[in-house]
């Protein structure tokens, strides 16, 4: 099958030799001109036969929805475009009504396997009509992970269930990864244990905890052995939040990701304001000492049998230069 590819990035130059080794023709666009096939939409556009079906990996928001609009101008009645990014669900819809007026159909997709999709496959999750869902099935066979379809490849739902259903799946990457992170820091903290890569690689065969994720943090391990050296400064790419939104407004439950997305907050700030102003309000009502800077618990000894900080982790550095608290908001 014929298809363009916009977006020849990580995962779509990826995609693209996996497509190409299926035996599809595929014709790439992307700003880097050493590795597209087309100097612009309009070549790519000139390069595929009516039908035309048109896959674009190029990052969420604007960039997507730029794409898609430059494309409805550009495609016959008939073709196809299909949103492959981490789009928002709630840009599906408008696409595609944007997109019926030109008589362009549209599906999206969410697509999971990252850098290593190349060779083991890509979990891919559809919404649209489907007939326009059927008509890709070769480049889905394509893309997904070798074995029955139903293990690698849903048609989700409607226009937008695709999308949804990759946020989930990423609302749960997220608990998933912080559980194990849990786990490594108490392992690490305990004087007992001595081979904390160990026991990960212990889990990948037999357990209920075993998974790809966790084969993963066994070589995070591999490479270095207790993260030295590692920033514990997390970012994400929003489809936790949007996630924890639709969990709010539907009234779903979910403080494993509330939880985990928190963490990654908390680990962007040299000083927590909100630990601060609790820190004062003790203070206030039950006369407990108010720390400053330099005076910390953990400089002294410890409570018999408690911690003051994870034996795992490094103590806060409030020495030489002063330590940021609470900032007046610009807002």
């Amino acid at each position: 099958m014929q298809m363009g590819l916009i977006g020849l990035g990580k995962m779509g130059g990826n995609m693209r030799d996996r497509l190409k080794a299926a035996g599809h023709d595929i014709v790439g666009y992307d700003r880097n001109p050493d590795i597209s096939d087309a100097t612009d939409l309009r070549d790519l556009v000139s390069k595929l036969d009516a039908p035309r079906a048109v896959w674009v990996m190029v990052p969420a928001g604007d960039p997507t929805r730029d794409t898609i609009k430059s494309l409805a101008e550009l495609l016959d009645e008939g073709d196809i475009i299909v949103d492959g990014g981490n789009s928002k669900f709630t840009d599906d819809q408008a696409n595609a009504d944007m997109l019926k007026e030109h008589g362009v159909e549209f599906v999206d997709c969410g697509v999971s396997g990252g850098i290593w999709g190349k060779d083991n496959g890509y979990g891919l999750m559809c919404g649209g009509e489907e007939k326009n869902v059927e008509r890709l099935m070769p480049i889905f066979d394509a893309l997904r992970p070798e074995g029955p379809r139903e293990e690698g490849f849903v048609h989700a739902g409607e226009v937008g269930a695709g999308h949804y259903a990759k946020m989930v799946h990423n609302g749960i990457e997220y608990g998933m990864m912080h559980a194990y992170a849990e786990g490594f820091e108490l392992l690490e903290a305990k004087d007992i244990v001595k081979d904390v890569e160990g026991c990960f690689r212990a889990w990948s065969r037999g357990t209920v905890v075993r998974s790809w994720l966790l084969d993963l943090m066994v070589k995070a391990l591999e490479e270095t052995p207790h993260l030295e050296g590692i920033s514990e400064y997390s970012t994400d790419s929003g489809e936790g939040r949007w996630t924890l939104e639709e969990a709010i407004n539907l009234a779903v439950p979910m403080p494993v990701l509330a939880s985990a997305l928190f963490a990654r907050f908390t680990s962007r700030q040299e000083n927590s304001p909100q630990m601060q102003a609790i820190a004062a309000l003790r203070g206030q009502f039950g006369g407990h000492e108010v720390m400053q800077f330099g005076d910390e618990p953990y400089r002294k000894a410890a409570k018999e049998g408690q911690a003051e900080v994870s034996p795992a982790a490094e103590k806060k550095d409030t020495s030489g230069e002063a330590t940021p608290g609470a900032k007046k908001s610009d807002n």
